[in-house]
């Protein structure tokens, strides 16, 4: 593995820890779809579970850090300025209906800015990370955003249809942080998420910057709400010009 810092070395661990639960988790979750009950209360459970599995992982580096998540809001400790912001299941909706798309996503806020993030697909085993001048990575390879120049002719990860133009190619995946690491990766050109939670983009948002990508300011103080556009450089301008629904 590249020269990483203690802070990103602990949050890949307790992706990666957490993400057993979520494997034997998901193979239930496929055996329940026949059920007539279904796996709702399940699946909140298993949310829960690795909640509390990446919590206390990340608090042996940092136990004064405030926190973030899905799951139980803002807990708010010694240190209120600098916190961790977790996602423990991205992409609920295809995990409860036995759908292979789905991850964990941890970022770090210190000082109102996001300087380190990690994205772990466990069913693919696909770990993105990247943190603040480190570059961006998948699976310890070095990625870039894609070089793609012409708008219509990208690729899209987005979470709605209306009002975007007809000739945009788009793909409704399901996980805004499995479309940002897309983006930060090459695989997606662009990004477009409206009304997402900070727990759901934050991890991405420094993925893609730091693959070389470009992603619209929006304030870090809001938890929820939250608009973002992600792109490669070559198309962010036009895209600006495009797109003027954010």
């Amino acid at each position: 593995m590249n020269s990483i810092s203690p802070n990103l070395n602990i949050m890949i661990k307790a992706s990666e820890k957490a993400s057993k639960i979520l494997i034997r988790d998901f193979g239930e979750v496929e055996k329940l779809q026949v059920s007539l009950k279904g796996p709702n209360n399940f699946v909140t459970n298993a949310d829960r579970k690795v909640e509390d599995i990446i919590i206390k992982e990340l608090e042996k580096s940092k136990k004064n850090f405030s926190i973030l998540t899905e799951e139980s809001g803002f807990i708010e400790k010694e240190d209120k300025e600098n916190y961790w912001i977790i996602d423990p299941i991205d992409g609920t909706t295809n995990f409860l209906n036995g759908v292979p798309h789905f991850c964990i996503s941890i970022a770090l806020l210190v000082d109102n800015e996001i300087i380190a993030g990690v994205i772990y697909d466990p069913i693919k085993d696909e770990i993105f990370y990247a943190e603040k001048n480190g570059g961006a990575y998948l699976n310890n390879k070095s990625i870039r955003v894609s070089k793609k120049g012409l708008i219509n002719q990208c690729l899209y990860g987005v979470n709605f249809r209306k009002n975007l133009p007809q000739d945009f190619i788009v793909r409704n995946t399901g996980s805004a942080a499995l479309d940002l690491a897309y983006v930060s990766s090459g695989r997606f050109d662009g990004s477009l998420q409206k009304n997402v939670n900070l727990w759901d983009v934050a991890a991405g948002i420094i993925l893609v910057k730091e693959a070389g990508g470009i992603v619209d300011n929006f304030e870090l103080n809001k938890f929820d709400k939250i608009s973002i556009k992600a792109s490669n450089e070559r198309i962010n301008g036009d895209l600006n010009k495009k797109i003027s629904i954010f």
